[in-house]
């Protein structure tokens, strides 16, 4: 077990975290069926199609301020329990328009969340607002926008979610540059269903410090070399990774391979109930499949916190709790 072994998570889908017991229970106060897409505590889908359906139907229940409350408190204060000290979560205004709810009073909802969490279980949270690749590049730009005017503190990052194999990121290079130039930190997903050029791409035209999962960099050796030497970190998330087929066990993962070449690596969730898993569980796939140790696992949550999007004194604050 890994629960002595502080733990930061710099890559999890908000709507994606929420467990199926607080969706159970949004489901009956909005009296909508979801017996279909929920067996125990995971939800049920066979391929990439239903995973949509299910993720859509669940985000769909969470429709005011203080639905919202409840789904940040309620993920943050779970993986606090599993020794989680930080986490930084996607977030959709998108999301929140097709909920009928306002962005700003989405992340005011989330927001309150992250503060409850952090007076009741001491963990610290941050917001990253995200573009969908797979929406219009002036939608993108819009989100940014927003984004860049600090709505709300916790708003410290900017990055793109999405279909990786539609456009190209130099598509939405100024919705990203709207971002950088507000101070904000910059993400986004590559290397996951797509391959190496994928993050060729977004290393081009976006200049991330940080990449989502980023795995299949792994296919291109002279990209490896490249991420390595220039420190870029991965949100690598194993547990999503086999359970969407990029493969077939975790003995065929590249986690260890990329971190023999150097390549910064932390461990994440992603949509954790939607794949079984939870933070925790991750640090657990790392030791017991990756072999790693406890001070390789420490050292992946340090990592974490020295790539966080905060500030510098509630970095030195969380890098002192290790």
């Amino acid at each position: 077990m890994t629960r002595h072994i502080p733990k930061a998570e710099i890559h999890c889908h908000i709507e994606g975290a929420a467990p199926t017991d607080l969706v159970r229970s949004q489901a009956q106060k909005y009296g909508v069926d979801m017996d279909h897409l929920i067996d125990g505590d995971r939800f049920v889908w066979a391929d990439f199609t239903s995973f949509l359906e299910a993720y859509d139907a669940a985000a769909a229940l969470f429709r005011t301020e203080e639905d919202y409350a409840l789904l940040a408190q309620s993920y943050l204060t779970s993986i606090a329990e599993e020794g989680a000290i930080y986490s930084e979560v996607f977030i959709s205004p998108d999301h929140a328009r097709l909920a009928g709810l306002s962005p700003e009073a989405y992340v005011n909802g989330l927001g309150e969340g992250i503060a409850r969490a952090r007076e009741s279980h001491g963990i610290e949270g941050r917001l990253i607002v995200t573009c969908v690749r797979h929406f219009d590049s002036e939608a993108a730009i819009d989100v940014a926008r927003f984004a860049a005017a600090r709505p709300h503190p916790f708003i410290t990052g900017f990055g793109m979610g999405g279909d990786e194999r539609i456009g190209s990121h130099a598509d939405f290079a100024r919705a990203f540059d709207i971002a950088r130039d507000a101070g904000l930190g910059i993400t986004t997903h590559a290397g996951e269903v797509a391959g190496p050029d994928s993050v060729r791409d977004a290393l081009e035209h976006v200049r991330p410090t940080r990449l989502g999962h980023g795995v299949r960099s792994i296919e291109d050796p002279a990209l490896v070399d490249q991420l390595a030497q220039e420190g870029i970190v991965l949100e690598v998330c194993p547990g999503s990774n086999v359970s969407l087929s990029l493969y077939s066990g975790f003995d065929e993962h590249p986690l260890p391979a990329l971190m023999e070449a150097g390549v910064r690596v932390t461990l994440n969730s992603d949509d954790p109930p939607y794949f079984a898993t939870s933070l925790g569980t991750e640090y657990a796939i790392a030791q017991d499949a990756f072999g790693l140790s406890d001070e390789e696992l420490l050292k992946t949550t340090r990592t974490a916190l020295e790539a966080a999007f905060v500030d510098e004194e509630t970095r030195s604050q969380l890098l002192a709790k290790l």
